[in-house]
């Protein structure tokens, strides 16, 4: 019996189907595995779970922005009505300055006591060529401006065409005494030939302030008692005689 015990006790013990189901798993994989469309299927599925967290990505945040947008353009909305009270403060500014912007005077005290003795040299009127050029020494030059003297050669005052500021006071050896103003619209007046001259750099003046009188220069000489009177806009030379009042 014991032998038959001993025969049998292997056979009593519960038959080792687990384990055998355990060595037949990796059997079944290798299976599934090794059929061709498998990998082909895990790429599209995997593909296809990546595109979809793509796309539910960028409508979270295009939903996310849109509010942004809206808030911007009503600030851009709001900034402007707010601007544009200001920006009609300037236009009507500007309208002002152009509408008290001073008419040039001739820079004398009596315009009807004083002659044009010698013209500015203007390019497009070649009658006044010959008249319009300055002599000194033996060369010729062009006149830059125009001279203003009387029949009697006596001194006259000379006076600010414009208001603006004394921006330059110089005694040059060949022009004379000169003066430079400065006035608003990108326009400068200067003036050569003078004696005792009456304002200082940095000075403020009035349209019709005395300036100086009317002197020699050696480099007109030979015009006597004058004022060499030029113009300059954006700095390049105007004509004065275009921006004077016609006699």
């Amino acid at each position: 019996m014991n032998e038959q015990n001993k025969n049998t006790k292997p056979h009593e013990e519960a038959p080792k189907t687990n384990q055998g189901d355990q060595a037949q798993a990796p059997a079944s994989w290798k299976k599934v595995l090794s059929k061709r469309w498998v990998f082909p299927a895990a790429y599209l599925a995997a593909a296809a779970i990546i595109l979809t967290l793509v796309w539910v990505y960028q409508d979270a945040s295009q939903k996310e922005l849109k509010p942004l947008e809206n808030a911007s353009e009503v600030s851009s909305t709001a900034t402007g009505s707010e601007l544009d009270p200001a920006a009609e403060g300037q236009n009507n500014e500007a309208v002002e300055v152009v509408a008290n912007a001073e008419d040039m005077i001739w820079p004398v005290a009596d315009d009807a006591a004083v002659n044009v003795v010698k013209p500015f040299f203007d390019e497009s009127d070649p009658e006044t060529h010959q008249a319009a050029m300055v002599q000194y020494n033996d060369t010729f030059s062009p006149n830059l401006g125009i001279d203003l003297g009387t029949e009697d050669d006596q001194s006259f005052e000379v006076r600010a065409a414009l208001s603006g500021k004394v921006t330059h006071v110089e005694n040059h050896p060949i022009n004379g005494y000169v003066v430079e103003i400065t006035h608003p619209g990108e326009l400068k007046t200067v003036y050569q030939s003078l004696t005792d001259v009456k304002v200082e750099q940095g000075a403020e003046v009035k349209q019709g302030d005395a300036i100086a009188m009317a002197g020699r220069s050696e480099y007109e000489k030979d015009l006597g008692n004058h004022v060499h009177f030029e113009v300059y806009e954006n700095g390049n030379l105007v004509n004065p005689s275009k921006l004077l009042p016609q006699r």
